[in-house]
């Protein structure tokens, strides 16, 4: 594909230098509909991208828009704060009767703000708020928000040191096999919390993610998740599960810690709960944990009704038929785990592993800039995939839920023709 210069002369310029994955991906894009983008220049992009999970149902869902155009031509509210509306009580009958009753979930739903940031602070807020107390635990390699609460309890070096200020209150421990399976689980951590010379606070809340997605594509095991669950009742802890990426059906079910059998205290959803791309976020958890006063966690945009909207037509369009999505999407990283197969065999020295579940896979290089060589020149193939990792040593694969095996197979082609020229 040849591809020539775009104008970005207005972005570099005028916009700041925070920007990011316009770095890695220089042009201009102008439509999307699926699982394509196209530039300006009619070029053509497979996305294997997807928004960073906002995007489980594709770019532009046919079924979803249709049903944010009728609602906007109908003149129906967009902007309500925690009004009462149509909108906002369809979507919330809807979630529980698809979602929270056929797995039995007693969750109470709060709308937090927009994003998956304010989540995780409402959580954190709330966690502290029941028990009294102020410390958080979360895990090596942790992503879970660029707000100061989040960072707090955030991994990655580099964008803490963002924050500018000491980030307090948060102690990591361990992520599952960080130590490689020579250290017992939660030998560390159940040790600090028993000894009363270990210096740790009693922590209010432990908040993990079953898939660091940021984080490298690290994947906790469902007997990890079980032992860490019992291990919070154990010691009075509530459990928060992030599952901003990874919920929403992007492991196979429709929240990623089904498959572990457990029920957290506290979930945070975000991302693709929209279905459309649109902001959004919920906290969810047990009734008993509701003890908070009106108006004690708010937000301006916590009532968008667009994406109310447009949420609703998902669940009805994708997960009011059992587990036919849940078998699609393991049918698909079967697929996709195949073809990694494939790429490591001919790359042996080359790829240290690859991991995943479902429909987000990582590959990770020996040598930690091999995956940034790799994510150009699959750009420059017309494939977009960006890296995760503390280093940015993981090329990640996010593709849409509805992505087709064809254009898998496709994505796959392209990438494996991306690791081989930059050897």
């Amino acid at each position: 594909m040849t591809i020539t210069q775009p104008d970005l002369s207005v972005f570099e310029t005028l916009e700041s230098e925070v920007r990011s994955y316009c770095r890695g991906w220089p042009t201009v894009f102008d439509r999307a509909r699926g699982s394509r983008m196209y530039d300006e220049d009619g070029h053509e992009y497979l996305d294997f991208f997807a928004g960073a999970g906002s995007l489980n149902y594709g770019h532009n869902n046919p079924v979803l828009k249709r049903a944010l155009i009728d609602y906007l031509e109908r003149d129906g509210v967009t902007h309500g704060l925690d009004m009462s509306t149509s909108a906002k009580r369809a979507f919330l009958q809807t979630f529980q009767d698809l979602v929270l009753r056929p797995r039995d979930l007693p969750y109470k739903v709060m709308f937090p703000g927009p994003t998956g940031t304010n989540a995780v602070e409402s959580a954190l807020k709330l966690a502290r708020k029941v028990k009294g107390r102020e410390a958080i635990v979360s895990f090596t390699n942790a992503f879970h928000g660029m707000s100061l609460g989040s960072l707090a309890v955030t991994g990655n070096a580099f964008k803490r040191a963002g924050a500018g200020i000491p980030l307090v209150h948060g102690t990591p421990m361990p992520f599952d096999n960080y130590f490689d399976g020579t250290v017992e689980d939660f030998l560390w951590f159940e040790r600090l919390l028993e000894d009363q010379g270990s210096g740790l606070n009693k922590p209010a809340a432990v908040i993990v993610e079953t898939v660091q997605g940021e984080g490298g594509i690290n994947v906790a095991r469902p007997e990890w998740l079980r032992a860490l669950a019992e291990l919070c009742e154990r010691q009075d802890m509530l459990l928060i599960v992030d599952d901003i990426q990874m919920g929403c059906g992007r492991t196979g079910a429709f929240f990623s810690f089904e498959e572990a059998g457990i029920t957290p205290d506290i979930v945070t959803v975000s991302k693709s709960i929209s279905g459309y791309g649109l902001p959004m976020s919920l906290c969810l958890f047990k009734p008993e944990l509701d003890i908070w006063e009106p108006g004690e966690h708010n937000g301006t945009f916590r009532g968008n009704n667009p994406a109310f909207v447009t949420a609703t037509a998902a669940l009805e369009s994708y997960w009011a038929d059992g587990s036919a999505m849940e078998k699609q999407t393991r049918a698909r990283g079967e697929q996709i785990e195949q073809g990694l197969i494939a790429i490591c065999e001919e790359h042996l020295a080359d790829v240290k592993e690859y991991r995943g579940r479902g429909l987000v896979w990582g590959m990770e290089f020996h040598d930690k800039e091999r995956a940034g060589r790799v994510a150009h020149r699959a750009f420059e193939l017309g494939l977009l995939v960006e890296t995760s990792g503390p280093e940015s040593e993981v090329i990640k694969l996010l593709p849409a839920l509805t992505i087709t095996p064809d254009e898998l197979d496709e994505g796959l082609r392209v990438l494996a023709r991306a690791v081989t020229e930059t050897a």
